[in-house]
């Protein structure tokens, strides 16, 4: 007979304990850098209906969607022609009025149109939520993981942008992972594809100049040449390809390249006052000016924002920039907004890799009170009372076990303390304090005890 093993959908995943704390303290992080300047949280439903999510990620974005099949008969309205028919997409509608939720950001724009009246703008709002697409699961990408937003929408200052930069920054000077921050303009990327003229081709010239560091100038020229990109407009490029120097030596050669084009030195005037902002901000990571940088190209319009790990070989771990019209596809145009993501998921990678997680988030657990039972169990009781009113997570061993296995329960659970009061303890009121990680052991009275604990944890 063959028996069926418990399991989980494929490109989900299951958390240890240990590994939830190290994601909360992640996610702890970004939440206190994001309420630090004034961004407030939200929360939105798992579900949305599929007229607020279709159509809005393009046609591979829609194959991507999880659909939640109606409630009762889900049949009722399907015919036996529709059936014969075969339309996979026209029985999902009738089937399915619902999906899981594909990002934030779509969510966020229905939010801010369904309660406008109730918002105040600038609205700043953060949101730290899962997210499900029904993508090929594979190393690194999975159906469901969490994304952790923060938006301002209805300002055009720049010093949002800037500012954003300093989230990205604090956030990881608190992890402490060592970042690169790039800054692009999407409307240099259009004034670069206006002036050699190819203003519909700022992807493909885009995704070639990404390419410099791996492949070289020769097969990157070879490959704008196959996208379709003339001999002329490639030796235009070259200055543009190999720029070089400081951000601002970079920006006034791209300068010369783009005088003609005025949506170019409007986006070079727009990342001249970044930078300024940022300086003034005194922002500790390197800022660098990336023209190869064109995530969203089709979604931002203005500043894009990346941010890469320095030591450790991994795809972007934050980014976001500025878009216009967020909400326009919702019936209420012209609000504009600038917002940034960090992948929670690669920032735990990245951390797990370089050995940056804390030891404290091994166990949320700080102290450990050893039970023996009798009127030594009720003076551990209530020393672990004590200890949780002064703040500190703390553990009473349930059972009447041997010393040795409750020693062997802390070290498993990574349990930094451990209070014994024994028969003796109990007799010459000094309790036992140990350090589980040293082994080193004290006998003291209950308030240097609390006092020690208060000091080192």
């Amino acid at each position: 007979m063959s028996s069926n093993k418990p399991s989980i959908p494929k490109g989900t995943r299951d958390f240890s304990p240990i590994e939830m704390n190290r994601r909360n303290h992640i996610f702890f992080t970004i939440k206190k850098v994001f309420e630090q300047f004034g961004y407030q949280p939200i929360e939105t439903p798992a579900m949305e209906t599929l007229g607020t999510l279709l159509g809005k990620y393009g046609e591979e974005g829609d194959k991507l969607l999880f659909k939640v099949l109606n409630s009762g008969d889900f049949l009722s309205a399907v015919t036996p022609d529709d059936l014969r028919e075969g339309n996979a997409t026209r029985l999902s509608t009738q089937i399915s009025e619902k999906g899981l939720r594909y990002d934030l950001t779509v969510p966020f724009a229905r939010y801010v149109v369904q309660h406008r009246n109730e918002i105040t703008f600038p609205f700043r709002r953060y949101q730290i939520q899962p997210v499900w697409r029904a993508d090929r699961p594979q190393k690194g990408r999975y159906r469901e993981f969490f994304q952790c937003d923060a938006d301002v929408i209805g300002s055009d200052s720049l010093i949002n942008e800037a500012e954003l930069l300093q989230i990205a920054d604090q956030v990881f000077v608190q992890l402490s992972i060592k970042v690169v921050l790039k800054l692009n303009n999407r409307k240099i990327l259009g004034g670069i594809a206006e002036v050699i003229g190819h203003a519909d081709k700022i992807t493909d010239i885009t995704v070639a100049m990404d390419k410099l560091d791996k492949i070289g100038i020769d097969k990157v020229n070879e490959e704008l040449s196959a996208r379709g990109i003339d001999a002329l407009a490639i030796e235009r490029l070259q200055p543009i390809i190999q720029l070089g120097g400081s951000n601002a030596e970079k920006l006034e050669q791209i300068g010369k390249v783009l005088a003609e084009s005025e949506e170019g030195m409007k986006g070079i005037a727009e990342t001249l006052e970044v930078f300024r902002l940022s300086e003034i901000m005194g922002i500790q990571s390197p800022l660098e000016l990336d023209l190869t940088l064109a995530r969203g190209l089709n979604y931002y319009t203005g500043a894009i924002i990346e941010v890469k790990a320095a030591d450790v070989s991994m795809g972007s771990v934050c980014g976001g920039g500025r878009y216009d019209n967020l909400t326009g596809i919702f019936g209420l145009p012209g609000i504009s907004g600038v917002g940034i993501s960090f992948g929670a998921d690669r920032i735990y990678d990245v951390m797990l890799e370089l050995n940056l997680f804390p030891s404290a988030t091994a166990s949320s657990t700080q102290v450990l009170l050893v039970n023996f039972g009798g009127k030594e169990e009720q003076l551990s009781i209530q020393m672990a009372g004590r200890l949780r009113t002064l703040g500190l997570n703390t553990e009473m061993y349930p059972d009447n076990a041997k010393i040795k296995k409750q020693f062997s329960y802390a070290d498993s659970k990574q349990i930094p303390w451990v209070i014994i009061i024994g028969e003796n303890e109990r007799t010459t009121g000094t309790y036992i304090l140990k350090n589980m990680k040293t082994g080193e052991q004290q006998t003291t009275a209950p308030e240097m005890i609390l006092s020690h604990l208060l000091k080192n944890l």
